[in-house]
């Protein structure tokens, strides 16, 4: 089922243009905001109610915050002033007593949408009755459905899979990752799809390689390098021992997904196999020096050439890290990583990983005037920490939030997406 209700001042189905189109601002994943003041305090500008929960960050496109739920809904709010443009409901969402496991209740939205200004397109994949997942293009000015695309491999148990990382546009294709539910029951194999931005023309995948598991399921979702390949972060697969089954890694992949062109994966890549310690808990970061940092719940950041991911325990450099879940950001070569143990920053070279500062909250950050911005996503409160010492600057309570929340930054606003609204966060400059 789909309907949409464009507001009267919003009609034009122009593609405009876009400040935040994609997780984290561009597809490289590093997260930072332009023309954004520094901040002394916060306030709420505007709060807007929502059918479902928000598991992933809000779009900023001309004037809209456009946001997706997990009851299958798409919404497009003023960006000034909160006010409805338009409501898409997309279909019926899964609930979590018709999933072999899980931890969504119910599943409907889950991965942070995508904009394509080529096209005017928002892309959303959501999962409906029966546990299909379909790649969804919306116009952004209208919320009008476009066209739809089934994104569910043959042979698989459906309902185990879960599209739960960001979209991403290049190559004139939308990157879907998949991966497996919250327990990792039944038949999954983490795979990512590119379908044509127009909708014209056949879905292409790459699958892992590896007999069961091996989802492609951090929130930060597929990276795509300035020559158009996708690198995409590999959780536990099947093997324990023998040889090397593809999962547990970071991988290259060709911009139409026919060939994993490159790879890494720790020298422990059994043992954390083995002992669900995989190194896809988070997505790839984009350095623009070249460089590819990663990090996962194995407790250590990697450091990547990314033209040369070298293979099984060639990384560049490793640091004693953290164990990280969500997506990372960075301003340079400063690397802001979500530890289970805190926010924390670390410099890095292509030899060398330093650990600068660090701060309690443990929230996917973005970084925007002189700020690290993170969600204390226990709490609900907001928090600005000073990008170079780590100092505490502002911060507000926003409301119940899902486990990996990250904020969205665009001049002196903040978006946050909680369990049931979106909220503008006023930026007063100090």
């Amino acid at each position: 089922m789909s309907s949409s209700v464009p507001a009267s001042s919003s009609t034009s189905d122009a593609p405009p243009p876009a400040a935040w189109p994609t997780y984290n601002r561009s597809t490289d994943r590093t997260g930072v905001a332009e023309g954004t003041p520094r901040p002394s305090s916060l306030a709420v500008a505007w709060a807007q109610h929502l059918d479902g929960a928000v598991y992933g960050q809000p779009l900023v496109i001309g004037g809209s915050v456009v946001v997706a739920t997990e009851n299958d809904s798409v919404y497009a709010f003023d960006l000034a002033t909160g006010a409805p443009q338009w409501h898409a409901a997309l279909g019926t969402p899964v609930p979590l007593s018709h999933l072999p496991c899980g931890d969504i209740d119910p599943l409907g939205i889950t991965g942070t949408p995508a904009y394509d200004p080529a096209t005017g397109s928002v892309f959303v994949v959501t999962e409906t009755t029966g546990g299909a997942h379909d790649l969804v293009a919306l116009a952004a000015g209208t919320g009008a459905v476009r066209w739809r695309a089934n994104l569910d491999v043959a042979g698989r148990d459906r309902a185990a899979e879960q599209q739960r990382g960001a979209l991403a546009v290049a190559n004139g294709r939308v990157y879907v990752p998949f991966g497996g539910l919250f327990g990792d029951c039944g038949n999954y194999v983490g795979y990512v799809t590119a379908t044509p931005t127009s909708g014209d023309g056949p879905t292409s995948h790459y699958a892992v390689p590896t007999s069961r598991a091996g989802g492609i399921w951090a929130t930060s979702g597929p990276a795509i390098g300035g020559d158009g390949t996708v690198y995409v972060a590999v959780g536990n697969g099947a093997a324990e021992s023998g040889a090397y089954d593809g999962s547990d890694a970071v991988l290259r992949l060709s911009a139409d997904l026919s060939s994993r062109l490159d790879f890494f994966a720790p020298a422990s890549w059994a043992q954390e196999n083995a002992t669900d310690t995989d190194l896809g808990s988070a997505g790839p970061l984009l350095l623009g020096d070249g460089l590819v940092v990663q990090s996962g719940k194995d407790g250590h950041l990697y450091v990547l050439g990314a033209s040369h991911l070298g293979g099984i325990g060639g990384a560049g450099a490793t640091g004693a890290g953290c164990a990280s879940f969500g997506g990372l950001a960075s301003d340079g070569d400063a690397v802001f990583a979500p530890c289970t143990s805190g926010l924390r920053r670390f410099d890095v070279t292509a030899t060398s990983v330093a650990e600068r500062w660090r701060a309690p909250v443990t929230g996917p950050p973005v970084v925007g005037g002189g700020a690290v911005w993170s969600m204390d996503t226990g709490s609900g409160a907001l928090h600005a920490y000073d990008e170079s010492s780590g100092a505490g600057l502002a911060s507000l309570h926003v409301g119940p939030v899902t486990r990996f929340t990250s904020p969205v930054v665009v001049g002196a606003l903040v978006l946050v997406a909680t369990r049931s609204s979106v909220v503008a966060v006023h930026i007063v400059a100090g």
